[in-house]
């Protein structure tokens, strides 16, 4: 062989070897701090213990839904390590829990950290950070400032939202009735009043008392029996599971019948109307977005018949009427759903890139009608409602999927 032509070959064959290394970079899998070839780590804080206990069972159903996906080999090959601490609804807490799931455990985002207290006391330091703070169990309207914070992203219909809903259905079919309003003294409640008051325009002054209570409260009786006093025809109860039970027990001891709605968050059968007691719930309102795995219309429904599968099998001492453990299935749904989109780029910065780019995507256990949608400036992901009411031991869903827009509605909102 010639001196040229053993140069040609080998300016061949390195020709060849910085093609097939530079084909090698192209497909490398991108990662940052808490994301390998092998596991997906998750940060969640939630009250299992403490006034908001009741929604523990959204962790309890997230630890169980990422355990199926574990045993179903995982998503895209990877396991999904999900560490959740209980912030018992304290925000120095959550503080606390999040540092160390950010410092110590390294994971790779916060997901579905529960309430608008500890997710206010923790965005901020996550956002500085860049973690993603993704689907949080709140609808607490200021989840989706993408322009102010770029890390934050909700997941349930902003609680704004809902009470334009509310407030839609009062001018609708109460227009005249005199309104009290209960409200937990935090954003959460002055969320929901907030939209009730928007919705209602320029009849919100048929709202005659405004009653709040504190969260460290062991009762609300005695903002109930203050509310009689006023006698309004509807009592709206913008309260977390305990005080929304309390609320409407209360108000059958005092021989009171006004019309009752409740917030989507406390719709739970087994935390909220049980122990209320079914019959001092009767004819109950509120609104909702996903199914009721009580619900006979649903018993035959692909959906709603993997879901009591997955309870029997991943969360035994589930109740499948605790609407809490379906919220923190369908958020960790949409995780999944979330991660797989991802692919190999499992960088914090792909995370939210994604999270922002959710299109019509149907979840088996969310109303017909609702869709997760999601872009670069749109940071809730549902935005529609149904209205239903309390019959016998279930909830009876009426009229149109609703947006909680102004001026807005209709089917598929």
């Amino acid at each position: 062989m010639s001196a040229t032509s053993a140069r040609l070959l080998s300016l061949s064959a390195a020709t060849m070897l910085l093609a097939i290394s530079s084909t090698h970079v192209l497909a490398q899998k991108k990662y940052d701090t808490g994301a390998s070839d092998t596991e997906i780590k998750l940060g969640n804080i939630v009250p299992y213990s403490g006034p908001a206990s009741a929604y523990g069972a959204v962790g309890k159903a997230q630890a169980g839904y990422f355990k199926m996906i574990n045993d179903q080999g995982g998503i895209n090959g990877r396991k999904i390590n999900y560490i959740s601490y209980d912030d018992a609804y304290s925000p120095p807490k959550a503080v606390e829990q999040t540092r160390k799931l950010v410092e110590s455990d390294e994971v790779l985002l916060m997901f579905s950290a529960l309430g608008t207290p500890s997710n206010t006391a923790i965005q901020k330091y996550l956002n500085a950070k860049k973690v993603p703070q993704l689907f949080l169990a709140t609808g607490a309207t200021k989840w989706a400032d993408p322009k102010n914070f770029p890390w934050t992203m909700g997941w349930l219909p902003s609680y704004q939202s809902e009470g334009r809903i509310y407030a839609k259905y009062l001018l609708k079919e109460k227009a005249g009735a005199k309104i009290g309003v209960l409200f937990q003294n935090d954003d959460f409640g002055k969320d929901y009043l907030k939209g009730v008051k928007d919705g209602l325009g320029d009849k919100a002054s048929s709202i005659v008392i405004e009653e709040s209570y504190e969260l460290t409260e062991p009762t609300v009786d005695s903002h109930i029996v203050k509310m009689k006093s006023v006698n309004p025809d509807v009592v709206i109860i913008f309260a977390t599971p305990k005080f929304a039970a309390q609320t409407i027990k209360k108000i059958a001891e005092l021989g009171w019948k006004p019309t009752m709605i409740v917030p989507g968050v406390s719709v739970s059968i087994g935390q909220v109307l049980r122990p209320a007691g079914f019959e001092n719930a009767q004819g109950l309102l509120s609104a909702h977005y996903s199914k009721d795995a009580t619900d006979p219309q649903w018993k035959d429904d692909p959906g709603i018949r993997a879901y009591r599968e997955f309870l029997a099998k991943y969360v035994p001492d589930g109740n499948p009427s605790d609407s809490s453990l379906m919220s923190g299935y369908n958020i960790a749904e949409t995780m999944a759903i979330l991660l797989k989109q991802c692919g190999d780029d499992l960088t914090r910065a792909n995370v939210m890139k994604q999270a922002a780019n959710l299109k019509d995507v149907q979840q088996s256990t969310l109303l017909p009608g609702v869709k997760v949608n999601t872009s670069p400036t749109d940071f809730s992901p549902i935005e529609q409602m149904q209205l239903m009411r309390f019959e016998g031991e279930n909830w009876k869903l009426f009229g149109d999927v609703l947006t909680g827009e102004l001026g807005e509605s209709g089917k598929g909102g």
